[in-house]
């Protein structure tokens, strides 16, 4: 409880010990909570060491509700963020007027209002969880960000293998899944250890534009308004050099910021509206079971 009482990260290991420990201690911590003769440094300590070993469902309503009123408090005067794709990363993309149909296309549950702040920390986070008349078998949950409206944009962070799949069929079939709900979707895909640079625009369920480094072609559908070709650029020479009349020279980095937002962009020049929202993968838990401490 000490290591939570400071304003500092808390020691290495110490969220292991809260989470080993959250049976045995629940019930005390809660008490030192509504102690009115212990210090406001121990009241905060034993709130944080609850939500570290049991997430928010180890606190009683009471705190419940003060974090969720802190929350909306923050929203108001936030400076946008959002996670970074620097060395890798995926994220999708979709029109902030019609951003609501992701949820249906993504099957979301228990979405709530939430802060960058969080989101970012907790985008792409998972537990396992009991399934309901499964006999003991267990599934993978996952926390899932939705950005504020960015410059008209809404932005989504998560669990790949959970939202998108594994092989590149995946991908594409989620692209347009999300563009049928959404008019429009953008796909990035960014490893720069693995050498993958992949982006997609689809509009009304069909893919009409990809770039994948090193795929064969690379370049798929007509180039958009926006782009620089290959046969255009100063340095390519039609008499030694070859590319097919559509190849590009942007990659996902590059032409997120043409297409929507680009994540590495988004601070305080960014045009906001509305807030973000943390929903899960399953409606088999809620976001109280995901043990560890966010900031606000």
């Amino acid at each position: 409880m000490e290591c939570y009482a400071g304003r500092r990260p808390a020691p290495y290991k110490a969220d292991d010990y809260a989470l080993l420990t959250h049976g045995a201690y629940r019930t005390r911590l809660r008490a030192l909570r509504r102690d009115p003769a212990a210090s406001p440094r121990t009241r905060r300590g034993a709130m944080a060491a609850l939500v570290a070993g049991g997430g928010a469902d180890g606190l009683d309503a009471r705190d419940r509700a003060v974090i969720e009123r802190l929350i909306r408090v923050k929203i108001v005067g936030e400076t946008p963020s959002a996670p970074s794709p620097q060395l890798s990363g995926w994220w999708l993309a979709v029109p902030g007027a019609s951003y609501e149909g992701l949820f249906d296309a993504l099957d979301l549950h228990h979405r709530r209002p939430i802060t960058c702040a969080t989101g970012v920390e907790a985008a792409g986070q998972e537990i396992q969880v009991p399934v309901p008349g499964g006999d003991g078998a267990v599934q993978t949950v996952g926390r899932v960000f939705v950005t504020p409206e960015l410059d008209g944009w809404r932005l989504v962070f998560g669990p790949y293998d959970l939202l998108i799949g594994e092989g590149w069929e995946d991908m594409v079939d989620t692209v347009e899944r999300v563009s049928r709900h959404c008019a429009q979707a953008q796909l990035f895909f960014v490893d720069d250890a693995g050498g993958s640079d992949v982006w997609f625009v689809a509009e009304e369920g069909c893919v009409i534009r990809q770039y994948a480094a090193e795929s064969d072609p690379e370049w798929e559908g007509d180039p958009l308004p926006w782009e620089t070709l290959a046969v255009d650029d100063p340095d390519f020479d039609p008499e030694h050099d070859d590319a097919p009349p559509n190849a590009g020279t942007a990659g996902a980095r590059t032409a997120c910021g043409h297409l929507s937002v680009d994540p590495d962009m988004v601070g305080s020049g960014t045009e906001t509206r509305g807030h973000g929202w943390l929903a899960l993968t399953s409606p088999h838990a809620g976001h109280g079971a995901f043990p560890g401490i966010l900031p606000l």
